[in-house]
């Protein structure tokens, strides 16, 4: 092999025979990397510096294998025939580069394992008292009153606004009384002529009587003026019955409350012409309230009268009333397609206010076995819900599909897929992969003793 490598000129001789004894002082320094090494982009390999000078004189043990990487020493043979091919300063280019790429790769030969990551897991809790659904919905008075005047007329005054509290028998508004005054006082005067008429009637009717004890008038003629007593007694009566309608009809110029409550619509305006029955007002009544929530069709057949529910003001989360299915409407709404539902509230003092947003829920008490987690901890496997189970002794997670009862605000309820004490990452899980060891941590980043 000496006897092929042999230079035709001593200095570039030199060169390569100094260039081979670095390469082999390199070479008991760092020791061969030897084959299939992972980092191949630090290697030189063989095969393709002799094809690119065509150094077809190199023995085949060093080019044989097509995975084998060059050590130093063999740099150092391989830059002495370059450099008897080729210059001096290719070869010694060659020899810096190609030591670099070897010492570099000897350095980093071995593939750095990927540091575990923390993840923030915790358990399950049970859930055996469930949420099944929940809905949102605003506050109503059980009751509630469509206020009108019961006469037409013209509005001539509005005493009230939107949101007042008021008592019973307060006047709201009032109509022109006029019209109706005018109707009493022609009553009245019918009236006054009806009791003289029947004045008269019964003073005729008293003298028939004498004359017809002294037999002075037949009998028919007293029974005609006894008649006629009668009937004008009958008149009276008739016109004092239209003088109280009248009247009434006066008293109902004013519109007045029925019930303590609050004003929640205003209908009618000073100045408006409205008819008899017309809504001016409404009035929601002072004592029970309720929430009125809508329910999807396909939900309507789980709830019965009488459901436990509770309720929860949009405005004081956290603080839940008890309550009660009380009312299921007989038939959907043929826009939303959905049953108008009313939860009973045991207000029980607290301040609530008509027309408030809260939120219903209903109660699962079927629920044993579910699991509750924090909503953060739910990913997905092929489109349906799936969570990372971490494991103790492997120190691993693995993504296992579950199914889900219910969605809430900041969790989700957990029907089947895990078990109880089961350790569940339930935060980053979308940075996950199959099989990722992981450090356990709460989360405020403390390690999580199994």
């Amino acid at each position: 092999m000496a006897s092929m490598l042999v230079p035709s000129k001593p200095r570039r001789g030199n060169i390569c025979l100094a260039a081979s004894r670095m390469a082999a002082r390199f070479s008991r320094s760092f020791g061969r990397p030897g084959p299939g090494g992972l980092q191949a982009n630090r290697f030189i390999k063989l095969n393709y510096w002799t094809r690119r000078f065509s150094l077809y004189s190199i023995p085949d043990s060093l080019v044989s294998c097509p995975v084998r990487f060059a050590s130093l020493s063999e740099i150092g043979i391989l830059a002495m025939r370059i450099n008897a091919t080729y210059s001096s300063r290719v070869a010694a280019l060659f020899i810096f580069g190609a030591a670099i790429a070897a010492t570099t790769g000897c350095s980093s030969h071995a593939e750095i394992a990927e540091p575990p990551r923390s993840a923030i897991v915790a358990q399950a809790t049970p859930a055996t008292a469930a949420v099944a659904e929940v809905y949102s919905g605003d506050v109503h008075a059980r009751f509630e009153s469509q206020l009108g005047f019961r006469i037409s007329g013209k509005i001539k005054a509005r005493l009230v606004d939107v949101g007042a509290q008021v008592v019973a028998g307060q006047v709201l508004a009032e109509l022109d009384p006029q019209d109706v005054q005018l109707q009493v006082a022609s009553a009245r005067a019918t009236l006054a002529s009806a009791e003289a008429d029947a004045a008269l009637a019964k003073s005729e009717r008293d003298r028939y009587h004498a004359l017809l004890e002294k037999h002075f008038v037949s009998q028919t003629d007293f029974d005609a003026k006894d008649n006629v007593l009668k009937a004008a007694t009958a008149r009276v009566t008739e016109v004092r019955s239209a003088l109280s309608i009248n009247q009434n009809q006066a008293g109902y110029a004013s519109l007045r409350a029925d019930h303590a409550g609050a004003i929640t619509t205003i209908n009618a305006e000073v100045g408006q012409v409205v008819a008899a029955g017309q809504t001016i007002a409404t009035l929601a009544h002072d004592g029970e309230i309720e929430a009125e929530i809508s329910v999807p069709e396909n939900r309507i057949g789980k709830y019965k009268t009488g459901t436990p529910a509770t309720v929860e003001l949009w405005a004081d989360a956290g603080k839940r009333i008890p309550g009660h299915l009380r009312e299921i409407a007989p038939e959907a709404d043929p826009v939303t397609r959905t049953y108008r539902v009313r939860v009973g509230i045991d207000q029980n003092g607290a301040p609530l206010r008509f027309g408030q947003t809260v939120r219903v829920y209903f109660v699962d008490v079927a629920g044993a076995g579910l699991q509750a987690l924090p909503l953060s901890a739910l990913h997905e496997r092929d489109g349906k819900p799936a969570l990372w189970v971490f494991d103790p002794k492997t120190k691993q997670v693995h993504l296992v599909a579950v199914e889900v009862n219910a969605y809430r605000e900041d969790s989700v309820i957990i029907t089947s897929g895990i078990a109880a004490q089961q350790w569940i990452v339930t935060a980053g899980v979308h940075t996950l992969h199959e099989g990722q060891n992981v450090r356990p941590v709460d989360r405020n980043n403390k390690a999580v003793t199994l």
